[in-house]
């Protein structure tokens, strides 16, 4: 029989929705510390999906999971299977620079590397070509304005592009860091509270940025702030202690939540 959070999982089969990640029995333990437990979710490919609960249930330690950047901590140990793409991200012959290249991840405050505008662009692309794979100043040029178009930055940095990207405010770099991930032509965008650095109106234009993007990327954002959840997502996932409580259409979890830990979260009484 499922649990609750089973059966409030929406079926990607049933939707026909093709899918972007798939975790199967996902344990993973923080030296003998367990962080999260048997979780299974169904990602769909080309949406928004939220995450949501309160601190330390295992929202950030998930989607670190999804692109194994927890591997750089030497005490963690994960089992069950993560798929991306229909590809286990943890199979002995996946390379983790493979992983990286298809799962590109934004964090809480914006990091741009201490170069310019324009080869914070290109970095990625210089770090994964092959010696045939050079580019001429003309295409790096078509890169790097194709990718600050997709985030609505052209017009405000193409005048900069030769500047140190440290300079440009806290909106723009975090809009930069996201920018440096699309050359690679990453199929999932990971991003981890990218809006918490930020001021409301600054907030604002990044959820605009998100919402611009869905579609053309599938991307799953972890979230405190339930406005925000509510507003710039298709479907919300909330976890607690480390285990999915609830998955479901955004609207209908806020709304009409399926479980009461799901509603007692967002009433408000914890967290």
């Amino acid at each position: 029989m499922d649990s609750p959070a089973q059966a409030a999982q929406p079926s990607a089969a049933a939707s026909g929705s093709k899918l972007a990640i798939r975790t199967q029995a996902l344990n993973l333990w923080y030296d003998t510390f367990q962080a999260l437990f048997d979780v299974d979710l169904d990602v769909k490919q080309g949406i928004i999906t939220s995450l949501i609960g309160p601190s330390g249930c295992g929202k950030s330690t998930f989607l670190r999971s999804v692109n194994r950047i927890n591997e750089r901590l030497g005490y963690v140990r994960t089992t069950g299977r993560v798929d991306v793409l229909g590809h286990d991200i943890y199979a002995p012959s996946v390379e983790l620079v493979q992983v990286r290249k298809h799962v590109g991840m934004v964090f809480q405050r914006p990091n741009p590397l201490p170069l310019s505008v324009r080869e914070n662009i290109l970095f990625g692309l210089r770090v994964h070509a092959d010696g045939e794979q050079r580019l001429d100043r003309e295409r790096q040029g078509q890169i790097v304005q194709e990718a600050l178009e997709q985030v609505l930055l052209w017009d405000t940095v193409k005048d900069q592009l030769g500047e140190p990207a440290l300079r440009l405010s806290l909106e723009q770099q975090q809009k930069l860091c996201i920018a440096r991930l699309l050359p690679l032509k990453p199929s999932v965008l990971l991003m981890d509270e990218p809006c918490s650095a930020l001021d409301p109106q600054a907030t604002s234009a990044v959820e605009e940025l998100i919402w611009e993007l869905r579609g053309r990327y599938t991307i799953l954002i972890v979230t405190h702030n339930m406005a925000q959840a509510r507003r710039a997502s298709d479907e919300c996932i909330f976890m607690l202690m480390g285990k999915v409580i609830e998955h479901g259409a955004t609207d209908e979890v806020f709304v009409t939540p399926e479980q009461q830990e799901t509603a007692n979260y967002i009433e408000g009484r914890y967290g």
